[in-house]
């Protein structure tokens, strides 16, 4: 039977769309390869830095207290003001003193008379022993009351300084510059030297200390990394504050020492660190946080920390792109975070290529497209958008 020229045509068009759709069904069953953001990795100096608590203290501290007994009969500042030192605190009763002084003055003036006609005596002896006009035992008894005329003299200009001393001491100054706390005593209360409780408390805070607490396990293991000599250095000693607020105290201080010694009921070591309060904003006994890097890595590897992730080993794991653009895992060794990278102390060397981005629709062994981190291309805007965002047409 003979087909119309139509109908055949027909048929044609038919097979052809029938093969289009099949063709167009095998391409969408293939997976499109997924773009692979990269990072290379390269080795750069990084501070090894920790946060410690610590607890700040007065860089001076003095305890006022009486030298003499007696009454006090006058306070000379204003508490909690800073006072300059050598300046007049308290002033106790001198009239006692005063006299004492002035009885010291009248002893060493008799003293000296007594001296002057001793030492005239012995001085006439002399010529009238030579000529024996005088027995020998005469002039030796005169040269003897002399000098003994001469220590009393001494005796008694040492009493006088004591009574001066003494004196001196009625007027109680501040050992050192500094804030001066609370007076523990009122006028007309009775002092005496050597008493248990001090006048008031001064304590110097420009600068001002801050004790700081390291566990004796890490500073040993920092120790151990410093020698070991595997690119740690040691750092500046430059720390900074964290206050009690969480704000950021500013100036920097500086870390003095290490005390030789390791708390036996806490386990940790002191360190002591100086900080400029000019504004005298630290105060004693205040908690802080300090940060500060005793160590340096100098050949650390930093990785983006979307581009490690974890086993169900903990292990931590990244993907590199491999030869023939492929995906590689690899387990690496991070075991501390810098900022918002890891820093990788093993199975990375310079130049490796990590992805960071895309890490969702990749396995390991995939095939993948590598682009570098940050240039994956925007979605074009559509037509008729100025600024790219699609708008509903007006009913």
């Amino acid at each position: 039977m003979k087909v119309p020229p139509l109908r055949r045509a027909s048929c044609l068009m038919l097979l052809l769309a029938v093969a289009a759709c099949g063709s167009a069904k095998d391409k969408s069953k293939e997976k499109p390869v997924p773009e692979a953001g990269f990072v290379v990795v390269r080795t750069q100096r990084v501070p090894l830095a920790i946060e410690l608590a610590g607890r700040t203290n007065a860089y001076e501290t003095s305890e006022v207290r009486p030298q003499v007994s007696g009454l006090v009969k006058a306070r000379l500042f204003t508490e909690g003001t800073i006072v300059k030192a050598g300046q007049t605190l308290y002033q106790i009763d001198p009239s006692l003193y005063r006299a004492a002084a002035a009885e010291a003055r009248a002893n060493l003036a008799n003293a000296e008379a007594a001296r002057v006609a001793a030492a005239a005596r012995a001085q006439r002896y002399r010529p009238l022993a030579n000529i024996e006009a005088v027995s020998r035992q005469d002039f030796a008894d005169a040269q003897a009351t002399a000098g003994q005329a001469a220590a009393t003299v001494a005796q008694q200009r040492a009493l006088l300084d004591t009574a001066n001393i003494n004196l001196r001491f009625t007027r109680v100054p501040a050992p050192i510059t500094g804030r001066i706390g609370r007076s523990l005593f009122t006028v007309g209360a009775l002092v005496t030297s050597g008493q248990a409780d001090p006048l008031t408390t001064i304590q110097r805070l420009d600068p001002i200390f801050v004790d700081i607490q390291q566990s004796s396990a890490d500073l040993l293991a920092l120790r151990r990394a410093l020698a070991s000599g595997n690119g740690i250095v040691p750092s500046s000693a430059a720390v900074r504050l964290v206050l009690e607020d969480g704000s950021d105290y500013g100036p920097a201080g500086r870390i003095e020492f290490a005390e030789p010694v390791v708390d036996t009921s806490t386990g940790s070591v002191t360190l002591r660190a100086t900080f400029p309060n000019p504004r005298g904003l630290l105060l004693p006994g205040m908690y802080v946080r300090a940060k500060l890097s005793q160590a340096t890595a100098t050949d650390a590897i930093l990785v983006p920390q979307a581009g490690i992730s974890r086993d169900p080993q903990g292990k931590a794991t990244v993907l590199l792109v491999g030869p023939g653009n492929k995906a590689v895992q690899r387990v690496v060794k991070a075991d501390r975070t810098i900022g918002a990278a890891w820093l990788v102390t093993g199975g990375l060397k310079p130049g490796d290529k990590v992805i960071v981005e895309g890490l969702g629709r990749i396995k390991d062994k995939q095939p993948i497209r590598p682009v570098p981190a940050g240039s994956r291309a925007k979605p074009a805007p559509q037509a008729g958008d100025k600024d790219g965002s699609s708008q509903a047409p007006k009913s």
